[in-house]
């Protein structure tokens, strides 16, 4: 089997684990939490695109998670969409956002990137607040978001939700899976590595970066819908800077040389939010010495720690046998 069907048949399989869990009556406080660590999952593997595979750290990637949820949710509200044309406009909108944007920021590297993106995410973020009469400013988008039925789907009913939620999140997983693996990711792995070689051996270094800067927005425009769905509006709160804060903790936290580490780290960063704020009203400061232990200690994600020890595990044994096979042909006569 080669990879890229072994890659779509684990898909598959977490696809079904994800549908068992309402089957087997899974409280409804599981289902929620599942819906907002997809949502959140999304937006910390679509960073993770720029970040682990391509070299360049965003501190604005939450602005494509909400105008995705905002052009959703607009689209919506004004009655004049259904809901796969909503989704679609969502991506759409996202796309031409991030195109105009990355065209200016992929030219910078490192640290001017980072700001940069920063910059437009504020700003960004401030036009949400500032249109009341369109955007509900620091309300948000109250009174609800639509949710007409659709080949049959109800998206009121709470578990047809969770079903709906989950295919676009394993569909999302699966086109992340097949980039990353494509010889386009590993174009991405040269960038993040050299790009002086990269230029050297005729690759369009910005083009590639701009490129890879609107795949991973439309991914996080996705989540963005997933959340406004789930909490049926959306807020100014999905475009602050704590947002694309919390994605890079999740990446942290989980590894970014992993693929699914981000997803790792979204559902350990939700669990210790969860489980600080039942027992202690310190939720900062307990998050923050957890991201303290783990970068100092770790200096890298835990999954980013197994994989590098399985790696040299692999190799360990590999050298034996290679030392194995000499010596058996020194010993023939």
């Amino acid at each position: 089997m080669t990879r890229r069907w072994r890659d779509l048949a684990l898909a598959g399989l977490g696809l079904v684990v994800l549908l068992l869990v309402p089957l087997f009556g899974a409280p409804p406080a599981i289902r929620d939490f599942i819906m907002f660590a997809m949502a959140y999952g999304l937006l910390a593997m679509s960073l993770n695109l720029l970040i682990g595979y391509t070299g360049l750290v965003s501190f604005g990637h939450a602005m494509f998670f909400a105008s995705g949820a905002y052009a959703f949710g607009l689209a919506m509200q004004s009655g004049k969409f259904s809901i796969p044309a909503a989704f679609a406009l969502a991506i759409v909108f996202t796309a031409v956002l991030a195109l105009v944007i990355g065209a200016i920021c992929v030219r910078l590297n490192e640290i001017y990137f980072a700001f940069l993106t920063l910059a437009f995410q504020m700003l960004i973020y401030n036009i949400i607040l500032g249109w009341v009469s369109f955007t509900g400013g620091d309300q948000g988008l109250m009174g609800g978001i639509p949710r007409p039925i659709f080949l049959g789907i109800d998206l009121a009913d709470r578990t047809q939700l969770y079903v709906f939620c989950s295919v676009l999140f394993v569909i999302c997983l699966a086109i992340m899976r097949q980039i990353v693996t494509s010889p386009f990711g590993y174009t991405l792995r040269l960038i993040r590595d050299n790009q002086e070689r990269a230029a050297f051996l005729g690759i369009d270094v910005p083009r590639a970066k701009l490129v890879c800067f609107v795949i991973s927005a439309c991914m996080a425009s996705v989540g963005g819908v997933l959340l406004t769905l789930f909490v049926s509006g959306a807020y100014p709160n999905f475009g602050f800077w704590t947002t694309s804060g919390e994605a890079i903790f999740m990446i942290l936290l989980g590894g970014s040389t992993v693929f699914l580490g981000p997803l790792v780290g979204t559902v350990i960063l939700r669990v210790l939010n969860d489980v600080t704020i039942a027992y202690t009203s310190h939720t900062d400061l307990v998050l923050g010495i957890v991201i303290l232990v783990l970068v100092l200690g770790l200096r890298k994600g835990p999954l980013d720690v197994i994989a590098e020890r399985l790696e040299n595990r692999r190799q360990a044994t590999a050298q034996k046998v290679r030392d194995a096979a000499d010596r058996a042909r020194e010993q023939k006569p």
